[in-house]
Formats: structure tokens, C-alpha cells, sequence
């Protein structure tokens, strides 16, 4: 656990270091989410219909945009082949940088999105549903998306790869956490769709790391 608390600082002080990506991570969540009511017009029905969709679009879009530089950058400098030769698995150090990616791109999304629901118009009684979904929904954007990332750590402008790689694997995560978001607005049971999400989390959690870890040694041979 050391080692795993090590890589974890480390990733988190460089993310908090370059600020640029935590800031492009959010400002984009932002800007997406604001821009469909200028397109759909201010219409409260309107918004609160899609509101949902919106959001879950928009985060998953956003936790897309650093995913190539979960890997890339270690394995430019050489980092990369000194973290595969430590004695710590290689499975602990992905689930480090996976964590610290997504307490740099995931939980800022969870904390915003609600504040951007507001002005959605989605109701409030919707809110916890809303947080609590993508609690449990950002964190498998990451894992899931790790293994992509893994992929195609090497590759010249892998970003259409990876893009190509992880959207399908993303829809199970889009579809129950927009389900979850209207169940609450339609006053229907929430639960049956947060238990989906966390056995998606519980799966990803499992295996993420496992298949990243197997996808960088085949890179680093």
C-alpha cells in the first residue's frame, strides 16, 4: 500500500503541478453543458427532458479528454519501463494512476454536476440520484478507459484509437445512469439502477486494472 500511496502523490502532484488538464477537464464539462440550452432553446420542459442525457454525455466526453495522457507521458520519459520494473505489481501502480485520474477528472464532475443540473431545470429531488450515480459511474469511465489507454500507450495520435476503443464499453454506464436520473424525476425507484452501477464499479475495479496492466507489458515488450 505504500507503493500504491506513492504513485498516487505522485500523480496527483504532477496533475496539480501542470493544472492545465484538471482546468481543461472541467471548463469543458462546463461549456457543454451550458451550450445546449443557448441550442435547444430555454424551454424548462424542454431541458428538464434531456437534462439528464446532457449531463452523462458531457461527463463521459470530459473524462475522455485526459485519457491518453494516463500512460503517454510516463512512457515518453521512461517512467513508464521503471514503474513495470519495481518490485510492486504492475496492477497496483495502474490502480494509483487510474485513482488519481479520477480524483482529477471524475470527482470534480461529481461535485459540478449538480450545480449544472440547476440550470438544466432538473428537479431537485433528482439531485441525489444525479450525485450518487456518477459516483458510482465516473469511476468505471476511468477504469474502463484505462485499458484503452493502455492499448494504445505508444501509438502516434492514438487518441481516434483509444476514442474508437472505450465509447462502445462506456454506453452500459451511460445508459443506467441516465435511467437513474429519470427514475427520480418520474418518481420511480432509483436503487435497481445504482445496484447495475455498482456492479459495473465492482466488475471494473476487478478486471481494469488487470487487462491495463497486461495491455502495458505487451506495450513495453
Amino acid at each position: 500500500m505504500s507503493a500504491f500511496a506513492a504513485v498516487l502523490r505522485r500523480d496527483l502532484r504532477l496533475a496539480f503541478r501542470q493544472g492545465s488538464a484538471v482546468t481543461l477537464t472541467v471548463m469543458f464539462f462546463v461549456l457543454t453543458v451550458t451550450l445546449f440550452p443557448l441550442g435547444v432553446g430555454p424551454e424548462p420542459a424542454v431541458l428538464a427532458r434531456i437534462g439528464a442525457g446532457v449531463l452523462w454525455v458531457a461527463a463521459l466526453l470530459s473524462a475522455m479528454l485526459s485519457l491518453d495522457r494516463l500512460f503517454q507521458a510516463d512512457h515518453e520519459d521512461g517512467s513508464l519501463d521503471l514503474l513495470a520494473l519495481s518490485p510492486p505489481p504492475l496492477e497496483l501502480t495502474v490502480l494509483a494512476k487510474i485513482a488519481a485520474h479520477w480524483l482529477t477528472g471524475g470527482l470534480p464532475l461529481v461535485v459540478i454536476s449538480p450545480l449544472l443540473a440547476l440550470a438544466l431545470d432538473l428537479p431537485a429531488a433528482a439531485l441525489p440520484a444525479l450525485a450518487a450515480a456518477m459516483l458510482l459511474g465516473t469511476p468505471v469511465l476511468s477504469l474502463i478507459g484505462a485499458i484503452g489507454a493502455a492499448l494504445t500507450v505508444g501509438v502516434r495520435r492514438g487518441g481516434v484509437l483509444l476514442s474508437l476503443l472505450v465509447l462502445p464499453l462506456y454506453i452500459p454506464v451511460l445508459v443506467f445512469g441516465v435511467a437513474a436520473v429519470e427514475a427520480a424525476v418520474n418518481d420511480f425507484a432509483v436503487r435497481p439502477h445504482l445496484l447495475i452501477l455498482g456492479a459495473l464499479l465492482v466488475g471494473a475495479l476487478a478486471l481494469g486494472p488487470i487487462a491495463a496492466a497486461a495491455a502495458l507489458r505487451l506495450a513495453l515488450e
